[in-house]
């Protein structure tokens, strides 16, 4: 046998989640490996008709106070810690009759299941795991001779080793599975960490004093931002994102798909479709009609030149009119809650066009932002937040009509997603013009302007939407001059009376959110 091959003679099993446990142990008993067990697991692989020597009568110490100490003995950690390859090892586990332990699988108790659906603060105690990590803790430190699996996706691994290798594992899947125990263990703690720190936070304190982020890699992408970066995607993106065709996203794809996802959620209940374009993860067009093909030609007009190479998504399923709309032009991506099947024969058509199926209520997280920057980590909740014209205090002497609110509405919850300084131009189904990422407002206002013009867009009766406010009326007069007549903006400059004197000279109408959306 290779010095690197480790022969399992007897194994512990003690898991939770008991997916694959009788398959995984049948196959350990094809090569005669005795099994040690406790609780539910041991009655598990009894009613299978396995033989399962209890720990207990292993340790000859009885489990105690309630089953919290029944692992955490000598002959439990000596068996699993003791190195085969020094003889002092050897014969010290000789003098005090304790027999190794060469494989251990152990997953740990749900504390992140229990906890979400919401349990007592003693529940929540109760399913700590404190035997489960120190047990994958000793295996994994002495992996030179010790299997350890705290996945059952690693049954089948294992199995196969000892099938090709007369019961035996290689040095380099032991090693392996010993990084996936730690891994999993540091979540374990982080997890339990920051749990205690939310019941134990303090008003005033939204986060706690320390952060763990503990994920994945979910894949490996082709390149980073540039192609000379390297990249990888960590978490789980099937849990909101079901890829049916196409090539391999991007860094750059994904990034949008994020901006494409938060603007759209700010419709998810809409009555109407909705179909928002994006490039660069910032909105060029969005569209509402009482179809979704209807939505598109409206969000296209917006900006003609933008969409090539674009992020397309719909509140709705995306059906053959919209896919045969889309097909006119390169996109990128297209997303929907789903696709019908004659859309989706169509669209793939084209095979480097990636069709993603969207699980909206999965996006919607209160997951905080993770920013990283110079010398560590910004966080922030996410800008959930979204004000009506109804709820927003009116600063004119003139109220904005059904019309006019309801384009402030729209134009309201589109602005939040561009890049500040941010201005749309909107009307109650669509935007007119965007302008966004600049230094100065004044100059978001000049482009949302001219690229309206440039599409021969009529400005007049737009609603003007302000991301933030507007420090000198200057802005504000451009998008006057060019037609708005209804102004939405958070309001709080030093200059808001300017700017208030200035609409009501005009007859404009102007409310004001007191929350502000910038978007760096």
């Amino acid at each position: 046998m290779d010095h690197a091959e480790a022969t399992v003679r007897r194994a512990l099993l003690s898991v939770s989640d008991k997916t694959g446990l009788v398959e995984f142990a049948r196959g350990l008993c094809r090569h005669g490996v005795e099994l040690l067990s406790t609780g539910g697991t041991a009655r598990a692989l009894r009613d299978a008709g396995l033989a399962v020597k209890d720990v207990s009568e292993h340790t000859g110490f009885p489990e105690m106070l309630d089953g919290r100490v029944k692992t955490l003995h000598p002959m439990i950690h000596g068996g699993l810690l003791g190195r085969r390859d020094l003889p002092e090892h050897v014969e010290t586990m000789r003098a005090h009759g304790i027999s190794p332990i060469d494989l251990v699988c152990v997953n740990l108790y749900p504390f992140a299941e229990v906890t979400a659906r919401g349990c007592s603060f003693e529940e929540a105690i109760e399913h700590i795991d404190i035997g489960g990590p120190s047990m994958l803790r000793s295996a994994a430190k002495n992996h030179d001779a010790v299997t350890v699996v705290v996945e059952p996706r690693d049954y089948g691994r294992v199995l196969a080793e000892m099938d090709a290798r007369g019961g035996a594992t290689t040095l380099g899947l032991r090693r392996e599975l010993a990084r996936k125990v730690y891994a999993t263990t540091a979540a374990y703690d982080g997890m339990i960490a920051d749990w205690l720190a939310a019941q134990a936070g303090t008003a005033g304190e939204p986060f706690a004093e320390t952060l763990h982020l503990a994920l994945r890699r979910d894949a490996h992408l082709r390149y980073g931002e540039n192609p000379h970066q390297h990249a990888a995607f960590y978490g789980d993106m099937g849990a909101v994102l079901e890829q049916i065709h196409g090539k391999e996203l991007s860094y750059n794809n994904i990034i949008d798909i994020d901006a494409a996802i938060r603007l759209m959620l700010e419709f998810a209940s809409e009555p109407r479709a909705v179909v928002a374009i994006l490039k660069h993860n910032t909105p060029c067009g969005v569209g509402a009609g009482a179809t979704p093909a209807d939505a598109y030609r409206k969000a296209f007009a917006t900006d003609p030149e933008s969409p090539f190479g674009g992020i397309l998504i719909c509140n709705r399923v995306w059906d053959l009119p919209l896919a045969q709309a889309v097909d006119e032009i390169f996109s990128e991506v297209l997303i929907a809650p789903d696709f019908t099947p004659d859309a989706l024969a169509l669209l793939r058509a084209k095979k480097n066009r990636r069709l993603m199926r969207w699980n909206v209520e999965a996006s919607r997280t209160t997951v905080a932002d993770v920013r990283r920057v110079a010398g560590g980590f910004l966080v922030q909740d996410p800008d959930r937040a979204i004000e009506t014209t109804a709820s927003a205090r009116l600063a004119t002497r003139r109220a904005p009509d059904t019309t006019e609110a309801d384009a402030l509405d729209f134009g309201w919850k589109v602005v939040k997603h561009v890049k500040s300084n941010a201005i749309v131009f909107a009307r109650a189904d669509r935007t007119i013009g965007v302008g966004g990422g600049q230094t100065s407002r004044v100059d978001a206002v000049r482009i949302a302007i001219d690229t309206a013009r440039r599409q021969g867009l009529d400005l007049a009766g737009t609603a003007l939407c302000s991301d933030a406010f507007f420090p000198f009326p200057d802005g504000l007069e451009l998008g006057l001059d060019a037609g708005a007549t209804s102004v939405i903006q958070p309001g709080g400059s030093v200059r808001d009376d300017a700017s208030i004197e200035l609409c009501n000279a005009r007859g404009a109408t102007m409310v004001l959110t007191g929350v502000r959306h910038f978007r760096h």
